[in-house]
């Protein structure tokens, strides 16, 4: 997800802009602001107590990343009037202006009173329970007021859900909170005294035979020495991993990506133990041996005491975003405007990240939570295999925006500073390039991120993949990222090519000019005899949508692409 991108063929990270549609533009803060924020004095603590508002947390346990599938992105985005950027609406909600119209008091709100705040000039809206006087924050919303109608005077949660379920609205909204929904006494009456169940006799039929269970599970061995974790994932894992383990003050953290499910091991250890460990991944058998060195030798009793979520298997979508501090340690000009920003993991975290997947960053900004999804790198495009997953650190293709809130915040940071990052995100899968023959990557400005592995995967792993073909969009020659590097693997490597087409062109320039259209779709994308073909794309929003739209044009079906999206 980029930050306000200057035009349709430029894009950070993951693809998206950062003000995309409805719900989207209050990404900005994954933060435990609301709450905590109205509990300062003893007044409001009452108050809260009256109202039985729950803490709130990010993320919430049911958080998500939500990634529109292909073409069907639903946003929306409109020109704001000048002064009210994503900065503006943060300095105005910290003005101090009654923003509910209760100076700070807040109510419980019934459904038939939620119903009357229904028009442009009196907006209110309820997520998960909470309801917000949005009237405030009409003209500053990107996805347009139309879009933010759409939840007057109605429960907005699955509105808001059908974007960006993971995103913490609480942090944008915490001056424009009305108060909560009053329960209804009947939920409560049904919730003590259910219905009673049936019961159900013993059949004499024959019982099912017993499906293979695919669920991961796990085993711990010791020597004197060191205590060892092996979990069997039951399933081929992909050789760019799918592990990543945290281990900190004594408490272990595991967690195994496999496609949309999320398997966790999560323990406090029995005895103290050294921060160093290491991992080991047998990939063709789903074997992951997590070795941790003992602090003194011995033998211990147990493994450790179960915590949160300890040996569930859940979809990702179902998990909340676990981060980590990590220590910048390099910052690399590439162009104008873009850097390559190198972190370096804590002592006691390994993190394999798989192809196509994404992290979040989370930085604190003037007392907002801002979180955005960039996707890592490897340190260059070498021909030769890399284990860069195996190393402790990340590297990330940055764009730095003028109003970008956290790029600006990234770019002012100096070596040694902190970020807070999370674990991999993503639906991307790899199993429809195991047949593959003819990869075609389309990418805008830093869109190229997630297409720099993919093209290491097929040309050193994937030997069903002939030919790899990028087409790559940029505004200006100056702005193409890369540029060496994709030459030099054209010149060196038959199986790859790649063709730059600019929009805004020096007069020098002989490469090909123009926007994504029907004209270069239909010239760049063809079906060699005998061949199978996959799509990816990756850029602002519009370019994606655009794209996704002429690339179905040309007979392809979903099963056929994948378009990366924040």
């Amino acid at each position: 997800m980029s930050e306000d991108s200057e035009d349709d063929n430029d894009t950070d990270s993951d693809g998206s802009d950062e003000q995309g549609s409805f719900f989207r533009a209050l990404l900005i803060g994954f933060s435990n602001g609301i709450i905590n924020f109205l509990c300062k004095t003893s007044c409001l603590r009452g108050i809260r107590n009256m109202l039985n508002i729950p803490s709130q947390s990010f993320p919430a346990p049911s958080s998500q990343q939500r990634v529109a599938q292909p073409g069907q992105s639903g946003r929306t985005k409109v020109a704001l009037k000048p002064g009210h950027s994503l900065m503006d609406w943060i300095r105005f909600s910290k003005s101090g202006k009654d923003l509910t119209g209760f100076r700070g008091r807040l109510i419980e709100v019934t459904h038939e009173e939620l119903k009357k705040h229904n028009s442009r000039n009196d907006c209110w809206t309820s997520i998960r329970g909470m309801v917000y006087n949005v009237t405030p924050y009409m003209d500053y919303h990107p996805g347009g007021e139309d879009e933010l109608m759409k939840a007057a005077g109605i429960d907005g949660t699955d509105l808001f859900d059908q974007v960006h379920r993971w995103v913490n609205y609480e942090s944008m909204l915490k001056e424009c909170l009305v108060g909560r929904m009053a329960t209804k006494p009947t939920t409560a009456i049904k919730a003590i005294n259910p219905p009673p169940q049936p019961v159900f006799t013993p059949s004499n039929q024959m019982a099912p035979l017993a499906v293979k269970d695919s669920r991961p599970r796990y085993d711990w061995f010791q020597t004197a020495k060191t205590v060892h974790l092996v979990i069997y994932a039951q399933r081929k894992v992909p050789s760019s991993g799918c592990t990543v383990v945290d281990l900190k003050d004594g408490i272990l953290r595991v967690e195994v990506l496999l496609g949309k499910m999320s398997y966790i091991i999560h323990l406090r250890l029995s005895e103290n133990v050294n921060g160093n460990i290491a991992v080991q991944t047998a990939f063709s058998v789903g074997k992951i041996q997590v070795t941790i060195y003992k602090q003194a030798e011995g033998k211990w009793s147990s493994f450790g005491q179960p915590l949160e979520f300890h040996d569930t298997f859940l979809g990702k979508k179902d998990r909340g975003l676990f981060f980590r501090d990590c220590i910048l340690v390099s910052k690399t000009e590439l162009n104008h405007n873009t850097h390559m920003f190198q972190l370096q993991l804590p002592s006691g975290t390994v993190m394999h990240v798989p192809v196509g997947a994404h992290l979040y960053f989370k930085s604190l900004i003037q007392d907002v939570e801002v979180v955005r999804p960039y996707t890592p790198v490897d340190q260059g495009l070498s021909v030769e295999p890399n284990n860069s997953s195996e190393k402790n650190n990340l590297f990330f293709i940055i764009k730095v925006y003028p109003d970008g809130v956290l790029t600006q915040h990234l770019n002012s940071l100096c070596l040694g500073d902190h970020v807070s990052v999370s674990g991999p995100q993503g639906t991307f899968s790899l199993r429809p390039l195991r047949d593959t023959t003819v990869l075609y990557l389309l990418a805008a400005g830093t869109g190229f991120t997630p297409m720099s592995r993919l093209i290491q995967l097929a040309l050193q792993e994937i030997t069903t993949i002939r030919k790899t073909l990028l087409l790559f969009f940029n505004r200006r020659e100056a702005d193409i990222l890369c540029r060496k590097e994709l030459d030099e693997l054209t010149a060196n490597d038959e199986r790859f090519q790649v063709e730059h087409i600019l929009s805004e062109p020096c007069e020098s320039w002989t490469g090909r000019k123009g926007r994504v259209d029907d004209a270069v779709i239909k010239d760049f994308l063809s079906r060699p005899e005998g061949s199978k073909c996959y799509v990816c794309v990756c850029g602002p929003t519009l370019f994606t949508e655009e794209t996704i739209r002429l690339v179905k044009q040309q007979g392809f079906i979903e099963e056929e692409f994948h378009a990366f999206h924040g």
